[in-house]
């Protein structure tokens, strides 16, 4: 069986609803056992003894339930009359909240496939997390603080609890492994505009970019490693950038014995929308032919051409191409308005 789509919606607690039901149905029989055991001596049993508070609750069970075998029954006019403004008000209304309760399952069930396909047939240009780990939540926040809506975020994780967590945050989650093809084309892999590797393992990171790519070959494929001897193998199944994870941590440990600043400045690029942002835009018209033309305050980083980075001392990024994208560093206050969207900042 494929794994579902989980869309995040307000927790109601199916128990919970059932158990205030279950409540409000006991309350009910409760009332009509009260007003029979009140009014006992306007009822008869027939097996002629006094009503007592025992034969009450029968004869509220059986008559709230619409059963009503008749060996208890009303004989005097007050009885009767209580029967007909209190008691026959409660049957109906505990019927109502029984049958409600079971239409309330069926149309919830209804109603969630019902978000689940028109969730498919408007999800398309999204990104798809793979692993809601440390890794996978910070790349979702770095989405975020870059403009990307929660709903063009969907997450697969193996872990429930991961799974819950997303939902909670307000993303649609899906809880089956991100190398099953049935679970990708769940989350509409063949729509999607990016795809996020961030599993634990290395070799579950292989897999999952090898299935994706098999799906689509155009998407763009972004994943972590943990040791750098598996990058090529990354690369070779298909992604278009790897990070590996372990050694870019280690590297700032070590750069930050001896140059602290220049790790501030790596941690201020590293988080968006504060101090300095590195942008990507691509080469407007009047760029194309001649030099990259920054904006005032910004800083011509590199030229990004057929997946290439040129330096700008290089003659070839002296001439833009159409299609080229243009790399800068600015203060995120001189880059707000521009066109094109911070790489990263603090």
């Amino acid at each position: 069986m494929n794994a579902l789509v989980r869309l995040p919606a307000p927790e109601r607690g199916p128990v919970l609803a059932i158990a205030r039901r279950v409540a409000i149905a006991l309350g009910l029989l409760l009332f009509q056992t009260a007003v029979a055991y009140v009014g006992r001596e306007g009822y008869r049993d027939s097996g002629g003894g006094e009503v007592s508070l025992l034969d009450a609750l029968y004869y509220s069970t059986v008559s709230i339930t619409t059963t009503g075998y008749g060996d208890i029954t009303p004989i005097s006019s007050e009885a009767r009359l209580a029967t007909i403004i209190l008691v026959t008000p409660a049957r109906i209304l505990f019927l109502a909240v029984l049958v409600g309760t079971a239409l309330e399952l069926l149309a919830e069930r209804s109603r969630e496939d019902f978000r689940r396909r028109r969730w498919r047939r408007r999800m398309q240009d999204h990104t798809i997390v793979c692993g809601y780990g440390t890794k996978g939540r910070s790349a979702v926040r770095v989405l975020l603080d870059q403009g990307v809506p929660p709903a063009r975020i969907v997450v697969i994780d193996p872990d429930t609890r991961a799974v819950g967590r997303a939902n909670a945050a307000g993303f649609a989650a899906v809880a089956g492994s991100a190398s099953d093809t049935s679970v990708l084309r769940e989350v509409g892999i063949e729509r999607a505009r990016g795809v996020v590797v961030a599993p634990d393992r290395d070799d579950t990171a292989v897999l999952i970019t090898l299935t994706v790519r098999e799906l689509n070959r155009e998407v763009t494929v972004v994943a972590a490693a943990r040791e750098s001897e598996n990058v090529h193998l990354l690369r070779q199944s298909g992604a278009d950038s790897v990070i590996t994870s372990s050694d870019a941590a280690g590297r700032l440990l070590g750069l930050a014995t001896r140059s602290p600043r220049v790790v501030e400045v790596l941690e201020d690029l590293l988080t968006v929308g504060i101090g300095f942002d590195i942008r990507e835009r691509p080469a407007r018209d009047d760029e194309v032919g001649g030099p990259a033309r920054p904006a005032p305050g910004e800083i011509l980083l590199a030229v990004s051409r057929g997946g290439e980075l040129l330096r700008p001392a290089d003659p070839a990024a002296h001439r833009l191409s159409g299609g080229d994208h243009v790399l800068t560093l600015g203060h995120v206050t001189d880059l707000e308005g521009g066109d094109g969207r911070g790489a990263g900042g603090a």
